[in-house]
């Protein structure tokens, strides 16, 4: 029962980032089960079975509140479903320590980019005249699923973040697009693991449980945050958090010294202090521009337009 409260806690914040941001469920959660010694792929395995609840969850709110293009999600969701298969098998062939060392450097850099991004980016305004085709779309599927099954996390960070940066799509309908579209990859890879995991690998279903319900709770909170609340922090809070924790994970696993792992722990701490310094120091100036330039409606839902753009 604690297991399940626990776990069920770490799927509630986990999407609540990730239906806010359009980004980082599997990254938070798998990053919470490597850390509480689970394999790595099996850890993979799990979110994304606990993620075919939550991304249906998610994705029925943000359509009640029209933040979809349906469009973007049918082409996105087929090369994403091939690439996450494919990356669910690659993992499992990999070696317990190989996999461990690849998992924490995937979403450590996956963190760092997070951090970066909503922290220190100047993010200017999107162009929404072009929407996405399918030659922007698929090759994005296809690398996103990839990186996604086989590193435990990143379908978000990978094509949350390119969409938004090609200024193709309002950045409401980016997140819930991505989001939707999440339910085929997690489904797929979901399966992928299912056939390529050996019988030694053994999943632990109230783990499962625990992430699937507390995601699927958080799910219509963070769809109607997605509008009001300002994402650099949240982006610079979460991102933190995944760069310490695969950090030391990485560290660990190559046999870094003790010396080494504090100075490398203490200039991340510094790190991740500054970004979520700056992204606060950020809002208040972009809600005083706003204030300026005599701009009407909610501030959180102003901060979320300019920070989302």
């Amino acid at each position: 029962m604690l297991t399940l409260l626990l776990f069920g806690l770490a799927g509630f914040l986990a999407q609540l980032v990730d239906g806010s941001l359009g980004m980082a469920f599997g990254v938070t959660a798998t990053t919470t089960l490597v850390a509480t010694g689970t394999a790595p792929a099996v850890a993979s395995a799990a979110i994304h079975l606990a993620e075919v609840g939550t991304s249906l969850a998610s994705g029925a709110a943000h359509w009640r509140l029209r933040n979809i293009d349906w469009r973007t999600v049918g082409i996105l969701a087929l090369p994403g479903a091939v690439g996450a298969v494919l990356g669910a098998y690659v993992l499992t062939a990999l070696s317990t320590e190989s996999a461990s060392v690849w998992i924490a450097t995937i979403l450590l850099l996956l963190g760092l980019y997070v951090l970066i991004r909503f922290a220190f980016l100047r993010l200017g305004k999107l162009i929404t005249s072009k929407r996405p085709g399918a030659r922007f779309l698929g090759p994005l599927g296809l690398l996103a699923g990839f990186i996604d099954a086989s590193g435990g996390g990143g379908w978000g960070p990978v094509a949350t973040t390119t969409l938004l940066s090609s200024g193709r799509l309002e950045p409401r309908k980016v997140v819930g697009s991505v989001d939707t579209s999440e339910f085929i990859v997690a489904l797929a890879a979901s399966a992928g693991f299912f056939f390529a995991l050996s019988t030694r690998h053994q999943l632990n279903y109230t783990v499962v449980a625990g992430l699937m319900i507390g995601g699927v709770v958080a799910a219509p909170l963070a769809a109607w945050l997605v509008r009001r609340l300002p994402p650099r922090v949240l982006g610079a809070a979460a991102g933190g958090m995944i760069v310490l924790a695969n950090a030391r994970t990485l560290l660990s696993a190559t046999g870094a010294g003790a010396t080494i792992t504090t100075i490398a722990v203490a200039a991340i701490g510094v790190l991740w202090v500054a970004g979520v310094t700056t992204a606060i120091r950020s809002v208040r100036q972009e809600r005083h521009v706003n204030a300026l330039a005599g701009e009407t409606g909610p501030p959180g839902r102003r901060d979320a337009r300019s920070a989302r753009a």
